[in-house]
């Protein structure tokens, strides 16, 4: 029985590193030589890593016969000369050995060991392959279908992997065959195995899909500030830009919902709205109860609070089916919005920027739309040093602004 066929056999197909492989052997032959000899000092082990070749040398000084006080490290000179009439007194004697030499159930015992070593080695390789792998897609095949999770045949390692029903899209129906996507959420250990579990419905999935879609996020030009998800019903994207150049909602969605469309039909018609960041906790807010209107807001920063009032066809739209709309909106903002509808009677209607172009250069409304605002309101909304900051624009200017858009309400 060649024991070095256990290692030849695992290493043709396992990503295990020569020297830790070369090391795992001479460790489990030397200990095979320790319970035989009681020693392996005065042994060599040489394993070949390309063919699986394994030698065996005992090394002993030579010493006159009956001169022998160490059987471990002596040999006398006739049985040196037993072994190749070459030798002389005093030289090293070299025998190499035969795994026969040990015995049919000591070569047992150390088989064992070594598949067992080299399981452990497989199966720590596997883990921290997985570990660097964690919040990235993976692409595999539907390998078995259980009742709390889908097991996933990983279509570059072959490794199987658990995609656990509550990590699935409301929505999800797979078949044995199918191929399907999903992040690795995490790596744990199991009775001495690696676990790998996978999602479809962690943000981070959501995320790398956008990746994949929009170059300019891969590229960095584009920031994906926050994801918050109702999987398979609604989610919300704050995306930022760092050129003034790039809209960042339109190159997410792209030409006709181009890139968005792809990474909808992934997630099962998951509705994904995609924010402009700002730090305008007002207008933030405003934004993330998309696709609704707000008409006016009232926030209270230190209860971290928000009184958001709208017309009453738009109050549905800012709750949304089952709630979803406010509900994801308060996560991504980290607020507590509160709905209200609108007193028509009192309150006063915002008026477009456009309505402006008699008083205010073309220029200057373009510059506003550019930072978010297009209506009087949501440039009241800002106070004075916030507009001058992000607008770029002359104190002066800011203050015609101000006082010409405030006049509109003012003659209300």
């Amino acid at each position: 029985m060649n024991l070095v066929e256990s290692f030849s056999e695992f290493k043709a197909g396992k990503n295990i590193d020569r020297p830790t492989m070369v090391r795992v052997l001479e460790d489990v032959f030397r200990t095979l030589i320790r319970k035989k000899y009681g020693s392996d000092e005065n042994f060599d082990v040489i394993v070949n890593t390309h063919n699986g070749d394994l030698e065996m040398w005992r090394v002993r000084q030579i010493v006159p016969d009956g001169e022998v006080t160490d059987e471990l490290s002596q040999i006398s000179f006739t049985e040196a000369k037993a072994i190749d009439d070459a030798y002389e007194v005093g030289e090293e004697c070299y025998q190499q050995l035969t795994l026969e030499d040990f015995g049919r159930r000591s070569i047992m015992a150390a088989r064992q060991t070594l598949v067992s070593r080299i399981m452990d080695l497989e199966k720590d390789d596997i883990y921290k392959r997985y570990m660097d792998r964690v919040d990235q897609i993976i692409i595999g095949e539907v390998s078995q279908i259980m009742k709390k999770e889908v097991l996933i045949v990983d279509d570059t390692t072959q490794n199987e992997l658990i995609l656990p029903r509550t990590e699935m899209i409301k929505g999800d129906f797979f078949r044995k065959g199918d191929m399907v996507r999903a992040i690795i959420k995490r790596v744990e250990m199991r009775n001495g195995s690696p676990i790998v579990i996978l999602s479809r419905t962690d943000g981070t999935f959501l995320e790398r899909l956008m990746e994949q879609e929009v170059p300019e996020i891969e590229d960095g030009i584009i920031s994906v500030k926050k994801i918050v998800r109702l999987p398979g019903e609604r989610a919300k994207v704050a995306v930022e830009s760092y050129d003034d150049r790039i809209d960042p909602v339109g190159a997410c969605v792209g030409m006709k919902g181009s890139r968005i469309h792809g990474i909808v039909r992934e997630l099962k018609n998951e509705n994904i709205d995609i924010v402009n960041y700002t730090n305008n906790i007002s207008l933030y807010i405003q934004r993330s109860l998309t696709p609704a209107k707000v008409t006016n807001i009232n926030i209270d920063e230190k209860a971290k609070r928000a009184s958001v009032y709208l017309k009453p066809d738009q109050v549905s739209l800012a709750i949304g089916k089952s709630g979803s709309n406010i509900k994801l909106a308060s996560k991504l903002t980290g607020y507590e919005i509160d709905v209200f509808r609108d007193n028509i009677d009192t309150e006063i209607e915002d008026v477009d920027l456009d309505e402006f172009a008699d008083e205010i250069e073309g220029w200057i409304i373009d510059t506003l739309k550019e930072i978010g605002c297009d209506t009087a309101k949501s440039v009241l909304a800002l106070d004075r040093e916030e507009l001058i900051r992000r607008s770029d624009l002359e104190e002066e200017t800011i203050d015609d602004i101000l006082r010409i858009l405030a006049s509109e309400f003012d003659d209300e």
